[in-house]
């Protein structure tokens, strides 16, 4: 195979793909310094450490949401990130915000900005869906987990943030009380939430 071949199979992964890391091609069996190359020609666009794009390609406001599902295949999308793709909330978070299990390595991710959080291993396996951005996986946790995280982690994110999503994902009809109750109940935050379920029945 030629070089210039290669090379053209590179730009062709790129055009096709939302998103390249050089593991993709690795996995096509091309040499993954033509990503560095053709970002440094202008071919194509570096958005982030080790992510490269097509240039012009926009993904709407998913857009980061992609860019990490590749960097941290384990991690679920979470809290305000969550909130803000399922539509439950008026906050627009600048940071992408991810669920980790406790004991796995945190990824370094210098772009898109981004905040962990880490769950027990049941917790973080709870309510997560995997959705895609113009072909690409990305695991966000459902309407009720959300909601109940959000208790769980009012102190970072604050109470009138986890009420708002109450309210959205309630009048919206995107979860049942028992399905908030069950998520409760693995995040340990039922006598947490039971005042507020009840205010909706």
């Amino acid at each position: 195979m030629t070089k210039e071949s290669k090379r053209q199979q590179v730009i062709n992964l790129v055009q096709a793909l939302p998103v390249v890391r050089p593991k993709d091609l690795k996995d096509h069996d091309l040499p993954k310094d033509y990503l560095y190359i053709l970002a440094q020609e202008g071919v194509i666009e570096r958005v982030g450490r080790g992510l490269y794009q097509w240039p012009g390609k926009d993904l709407g406001r998913n857009q980061s949401l992609a860019e990490v599902g590749k960097l941290a295949p384990r991690a679920v999308v979470a809290l305000l990130s969550a909130l803000n793709y399922h539509n439950m909330t008026t906050q627009n978070p600048h940071q992408i915000w991810l669920a980790i299990d406790r004991k796995s390595w945190r990824p370094l991710i210098s772009y898109p900005p981004v905040r962990f959080v880490t769950m027990s291993a049941e917790a973080l396996h709870a309510g997560v869906e995997t959705h895609s951005i113009e072909g690409l996986p990305i695991k966000v946790f459902n309407p009720a987990k959300t909601v109940v995280d959000c208790f769980k982690y009012r102190n970072k994110i604050g109470l009138d943030v986890a009420l708002e999503a109450l309210r959205e994902g309630w009048s919206a009809r995107k979860f049942t009380i028992d399905e908030l109750i069950a998520y409760a109940e693995i995040c340990r935050v039922k006598k947490v939430m039971q005042p507020y379920l009840e205010s909706l029945v």
